[in-house]
Order: structure tokens, then sequence, then C-alpha cells
């Protein structure tokens, strides 16, 4: 069974590629994942606000908002408190290159058109083989209409094009006004990859303290409805790979990702549940599944429930809400 495949041009073994998560912080953890079968890895974050932290050059998209607060921007953690500052991460991937032999993606986390994007430069000479561009924004200014936000999106992409050689993948969230209109735009500006989607953490209260803290909650399987939709959505209307993420946790998950049109299925949750060998529990799952169902190779099944392969492609569209509902009669 031939479970190649090709992400962003990169050739890989299997579409098994763990996400970015704090286990790249460990180099152990980086060889346990190629050895469990992982195809490529996708470095933890360098934040822009690492690298702007010490110049003071937090841009002004960060900024909104602060001039009411005062706190606000102090809300950051301080430079010490992250696990690798920005040359400590370079010095990792140089590492990680050394150790494994499958493809190396950095992942760059900002949302301005500013200095940091040079570190993808950086990031390109110290070995990765491609990067992931984490654009991480939440628009709180109401006066910051959607089309500035798009436009910002697009310009950090056509920023950080400029500055490698590599192939570039931009990790998105799903809350955009037209979604396919805002993939067709990054497609044009020249996207290697979609990374589909990236999952927006939340916040709680402590009631005790009347503090608003972080809340860290892993995926379950049903996130991976949203992804899985946009990505038959999308399937052979943009030229540029795909990947979808969120919510892919055994075989199956995987096998409904490369059947809607994904390139790469992302995983990170299950491992940090349930261990890194995870992946080539998954992988074997994958193999049995595509025996018993006589798929001789990924690239078959890949896209064949697309929206543009299926049977009923209103399926994707409001049909698919107002079947929803009606399907509850049977519960009743």
């Amino acid at each position: 069974m031939e479970l190649k495949t090709k992400y962003m041009g990169l050739e890989l073994k299997n579409p098994i590629v763990p996400s970015a998560s704090p286990l790249t912080w460990s180099l152990d953890n980086v060889k346990t994942m190629e050895d469990s079968g992982a195809s490529a890895i996708v470095v933890h974050s360098l934040f822009e606000e690492q690298i702007t932290h010490e110049s003071g050059e937090l841009d002004h998209y960060l900024s909104y908002g602060a001039e009411s607060y005062a706190e606000a921007t102090s809300y950051f953690p301080e430079q010490d408190e992250y696990k690798l500052g920005p040359v400590e991460y370079l010095d990792l991937i140089a590492d990680i290159k050394k150790t494994v032999r499958i493809p190396v993606i950095g992942s760059l986390n900002g949302v301005s058109n500013g200095g940091w994007v040079k570190y993808a430069k950086n990031m390109q000479d110290a070995g990765a083989d491609a990067l992931e561009l984490n654009v991480y924004y939440v628009p709180t200014n109401p006066n910051l209409t959607g089309s500035e936000i798009e436009t910002m999106y697009v310009d950090v992409l056509k920023a950080v094009k400029e500055t490698v050689s590599i192939p570039v993948a931009i990790k998105l969230s799903p809350f955009f006004t037209s979604m396919a209109n805002m993939a067709k735009r990054l497609d044009n500006a020249g996207a290697d990859a979609l990374v589909l989607f990236n999952r927006f953490y939340q916040p709680d209260f402590d009631l005790e303290k009347l503090e608003v803290v972080p809340n860290l909650v892993l995926s379950t399987n049903w996130e991976m409805r949203l992804p899985l939709r946009w990505v038959a959505i999308l399937y052979g209307q943009i030229k540029a790979s795909m990947a979808l993420t969120s919510g892919i946790h055994n075989s199956t998950d995987v096998v409904k990702s490369m059947m809607a049109g994904a390139d790469a299925a992302m995983i990170a949750s299950e491992l940090l549940m349930n261990g890194i060998g995870r992946t080539n529990e998954i992988l074997e799952g994958v193999k049995n599944w595509m025996e018993e169902n006589e798929y001789e190779s990924i690239e078959q099944m890949k896209g064949s429930m697309s929206q543009k392969s299926v049977q009923e492609p209103a399926a994707f569209e409001r049909a698919n809400y107002m079947k929803t509902l009606q399907s509850y009669k049977t519960l009743l």
C-alpha cells in the first residue's frame, strides 16, 4: 500500500504530521516522533512578541485597546517565561535537523507586517525545510473593518514569501465572512499550503481572584467537522496544498481528512494525551482500513468525498443545516 503524499512540494512518507506543540521542546520527543512514523514535524511556534519584546516594537495591531487598559500589554508573558527565546529557537531547529531525516517545518506566530518577519529567513538558514505562518489574531477594535483584517493576513504572507525561498503554509482560523474568498486570496498571494484550522483558546474567569485566566482544553473528535467541511469545499478550487488540523485522534479521522482532500493530517492533542507512540498505531489503522476497502494509495482516496466529487454537493452547504435539523425527528 502506498501511503506517500505530497504536501506543499515536500514528499512525505505518509500523511500524519505532528503539529506545533510543546512536544518539540525535547529532542528525544522529536526523535520518537520520527521513529513512531511521523512523516514531518512542525516545531512549536516562535511568537512575534518574543522577537519584538526587547526592542519594544509591538505592532499597533497588538496594542489596540491598550490605551484604554493600562495593564493590556503587561498581560503578555515575560521574556524569561518562554521556554526558548529567538536565538535558542533557531538553535533548536538546527539540532532537530541533525537528529531526524524527515522534513522539519518551523512555525512563526504573529499578526503584523513588522521586523519580526526577518526571522522567517533565519529559520530557513537554520535548516527548516518549510515554514508554517500561524496568524493568530482576535480583532476587538470595532473601527477595524473585515477588509482591513483580511488585507493584514495577505500582507504578512507576502512579506514572509519575499523573505524566504522555502515553502510557506499559512494557518488560519475559520472566522472570516467569506472563507472561500479568503482562501483564494491567500492562494493567489503565493501560499504553498493552507492549514485549517487554528484553535482559538478561549479565556476563563477566576471568580476567586476576579481575573481573566488562560484555559487550555485539548481537542476532541467532533472539532474536526469544521475543517473537514472546508477542506472538502476548497478541494479543487485552490492550487495550494491543504492540511487538516483540530480533532484528529484516530485512523478514521486521518482517512476522512484524505477523502475530504487534505494532503496532510496534523495531530497534537492525541499525542499529548496518549503518547507519541500513538502515531504508529494510527498508521496501522489507516493501512488496515485501506486494505479492507481495497484502496491502493492515499492519492487514490484523496478528494473522493470533496464537494466536487460527491453525488450531493449541497450536503456541504445550507441544505446540510436543514437536513440535520430534520434528522432530529428520529430521536423523538
